[in-house]
């Protein structure tokens, strides 16, 4: 998340993110101080508040939760909104940089530091915010994650943007298909990643397999069976069988989203006691973020990047909105059409096509209405929280989505370590004066989280604070 900050400067001199961009600031190259695209700061610190909201919220809201298999609920949307809002900043930045070397120098390096922040934030090392402990057996270690995804794709797409650092000099018409053909490392890269992502979930043979879980009369181990390819359900999928092959069980999400599946529990979509003869598969650990949904995931980046280049070439807002919005409905109709013919569910697990075009679309349209109140008619003061946000997105993300905040005020309990400042609120301000657990959870999450971390943005962007990658 900060790495998009640090990438979309539109000069080399500064590694923050830039605010409003007009024409003129993005055909020419003048010697002032860069800008920021404001729209893309407010659109990076509601994809951050979203985040916020379906961690801490959807407990109670599971509709706002991740769908338990296949399915596009609101939380679905959080990563593929993250990788399209890092592309947007790889192209807005890396072109500015004159030497190559520096470049990828620089690419590296943020690539170390998101895997760094990844692992200790969630490879099990850091409990916050329930548990007052750390430390994490390097046993059962969680190798993927939110910021190793991001990682993985940023890497590979700038990459691709550095070499072909030619394409920056050359002068677009507004016609379509001017900037595809500019750009066509890029979508020669997409489609590499497609055909390998379809190849491996299409024709790996999946065989049965065995886990083991702990139950009150010790050990039990439990068999999948499978036998068979092509197949995206949870049990026998090519993507759970790629990590369990070179991740491990051990190394593998142990609460993935499908535990909330109807065939696990009877309280589904909610959390709940497995059903009676559930099957083998609901106690198993699943990588949401795994190695092959992860390849396929770099589709997210490269159409960012490409919304970055419009926003580069094109010149005037009519040329460039007609591009994004025109490629946003397509992605989304295309998606939907995937969806509903039954041809490639959605599925935010395993990153299917479908989601991909689905989830890149809504950030398509969603980035264009915000780019006409924001950078068009003006209306910046209307989200300024989020934008605040946006400009010092990781140190929210650590703070508020990570929980480290909360773990830190939970550390100074009273008498019990249930009884904390941060219950105290949720009860006695949230809760009781709503006489509804559900309401008090999501006006807490919104005002006493949200809002609040907006605000500590703000002052941090007024002393000029910013947590850089």
């Amino acid at each position: 998340m900060a790495e998009i900050k640090a990438d979309t400067t539109t000069t080399h001199h500064q590694k923050q993110l830039p605010v409003t961009v007009s024409e003129s600031d993005i055909s020419e190259q003048k010697p002032q101080k860069p800008k920021r695209v404001a729209s893309l700061d407010v659109f990076r610190g509601l994809t951050v508040a979203l985040m916020i909201l379906v961690d801490d919220a959807g407990g109670e809201w599971p509709m706002i939760g991740h769908a338990p298999w296949n399915g596009c609920n609101l939380a679905d949307f959080v990563m593929p909104f993250f990788l399209f809002i890092v592309g947007m900043a790889i192209a807005l930045s890396l072109k500015r940089i004159p030497n190559r070397l520096l470049a990828i120098k620089k690419v590296l390096l943020r690539t170390l530091k998101l895997l760094f922040w990844g692992l200790l934030l969630q490879g099990g090392y850091s409990h916050a915010p329930d548990k007052l402990t750390y430390g994490v057996d390097m046993k059962k270690i969680r190798w993927c994650g939110i910021l190793q995804r991001i990682a993985l794709a940023y890497l590979v797409v700038a990459l691709v943007e550095i070499f072909s650092r030619g394409a920056q000099a050359k002068d677009l018409t507004s016609k379509w298909f001017s900037v595809f053909k500019l750009y066509f490392w890029h979508w020669l890269m997409g489609a590499s990643v497609l055909v390998i992502y379809l190849s491996v979930i299409y024709g790996t043979y999946v065989p049965d397999w065995q886990f083991t879980v702990q139950s009150n009369n010790g050990t039990v181990q439990l068999t999948v069976a499978c036998g068979m390819r092509g197949k995206l359900d949870p049990p026998c999928n090519a993507v759970g069988y790629v990590d369990r092959k070179v991740l491990g069980l051990n190394h593998m999400y142990p609460h993935p989203a499908w535990k909330r599946a109807k065939a696990c529990t009877e309280n589904s979509p909610y959390e709940g006691p497995f059903r009676n003869g559930a099957p083998s598969w609901c106690y198993a650990p699943f990588e949401p973020e795994g190695i092959l949904s992860s390849i396929s995931a770099i589709l997210s980046t490269i159409i960012g990047v490409h919304f970055g280049h419009v926003l580069v070439h094109f010149k005037g807002h009519p040329a460039r909105l007609k591009h994004w919005v025109t490629m946003g409905f397509a992605l989304l109709i295309s998606g939907i059409i995937l969806h509903f013919t039954h041809a490639i569910p959605l599925n935010k697990q395993l990153y299917t096509l479908s989601y991909v075009c689905v989830t890149s679309g809504a950030a398509a349209l969603g980035f264009s209405a915000l780019y006409i109140m924001v950078d068009i008619l003006g209306l910046r003061y209307l989200f300024l929280p989020l934008e605040w946000i946006g400009m010092n997105a990781m140190f929210v993300y650590v703070m508020a989505a990570e929980g480290i905040f909360a773990g830190f005020i939970n550390g100074w309990y009273y008498d019990d370590p249930h009884n904390t400042l941060v219950y105290w609120i949720q009860k006695h301000i949230f809760v009781k004066v709503w006489h509804s657990k559900r309401v008090g959870i999501l006006l807490y999450v919104i005002f006493a989280e949200i809002l609040f971390w907006g605000i500590i943005s703000g002052i941090l962007h007024l002393l000029g604070i910013y947590w850089k990658l």
